[in-house]
């Protein structure tokens, strides 16, 4: 018997997991996923924040993504930032995210297209540690538990993890904003190997200013967690400086899937 199966065996959590597990966790005990629209068969959009009204609550589709043990939440709302609806992320020593369900074959449709900006770095956080384990901006991806495709150890540490914490994803890609952390590193999150953290943006380059974001989730999976990838039934946005304590701003554009171009 493995150690994460005692510890479910009796009931334990190891410090500071229940928060992170659940951060990737939420969208699948909260939310059933549902297919989301296409248009012309090439896009999945799954965040047309651009169509929503300047100051409505939430982007319609998407839901609050809050943590037991975190009382002090993220402030998201629908803001126009030049002739564009946007949401705006306002973190002061707190955590939340938006989440949306979703139901997406990443082979059919692997590309994932955002745009973001940042306002402010943070200066104690660190991709490493638990305690730096804050971003002023992340788009994640979580995937559903497939038995076909999961190989037998990762299996039975989520079967563990099942026992405490209830239906969870088997896996997240969380594509962050670090502030020293080398861009394109792949790395285990400091509380679970369930979550990778994908630094797509490093230190102070385009700060400020609207950038542009493509990722092969596809292919990231694969190298991430070493086999083929699930079905993706999550897509979240969180700002979070619970751990350090410091303040973030940051905007989310539209956010969207579409199929790899032909050869």
């Amino acid at each position: 018997m493995t150690r994460g199966e005692r510890q479910a065996a009796r009931g334990e959590r190891r410090p500071g997991v229940g928060r992170r597990i659940c951060s990737f966790a939420l969208p699948a005990v909260l939310f059933l996923p549902v297919p989301v629209s296409a248009e012309q068969g090439t896009i999945l959009e799954v965040g047309k924040f651009s169509e929503a009204s300047e100051g409505s609550a939430l982007p319609d589709g998407w839901k609050p993504l809050t943590f037991p043990k975190v009382p002090k939440h993220t402030t998201y709302m629908l803001v126009k930032d030049g002739s564009t609806v946007v949401v705006k992320a306002t973190s002061q020593g707190a955590a939340s995210g938006l989440v949306k369900p979703v139901k997406v074959d990443p082979k059919e449709y692997p590309i994932l297209r955002w745009r973001w900006k940042v306002d402010n770095l943070l200066t104690k956080s660190d991709v490493t540690r638990k305690d730096g384990d804050d971003y002023p901006a992340r788009v994640y991806i979580t995937f559903e538990y497939d038995p076909d495709k999961v190989g037998f150890s990762r299996k039975a540490k989520y079967k563990a993890g099942r026992v405490l914490f209830g239906d969870i994803p088997i896996a997240a890609l969380n594509y962050i904003w670090e502030a020293k952390a080398v861009q394109g590193l792949i790395i285990d999150n400091a509380y679970t190997d369930f979550a990778k953290m994908i630094v797509v943006r490093s230190g102070v380059q385009g700060l400020g200013a609207w950038v542009e974001e493509e990722r092969n989730i596809y292919e990231d999976y694969k190298k991430a967690f070493d086999e083929e990838p699930p079905l993706i039934n999550g897509v979240a946005v969180m700002t979070d400086t619970d751990n350090t304590q410091e303040s973030a701003t940051a905007y989310y554009g539209d956010i969207l899937f579409k199929k790899a171009s032909s050869p």
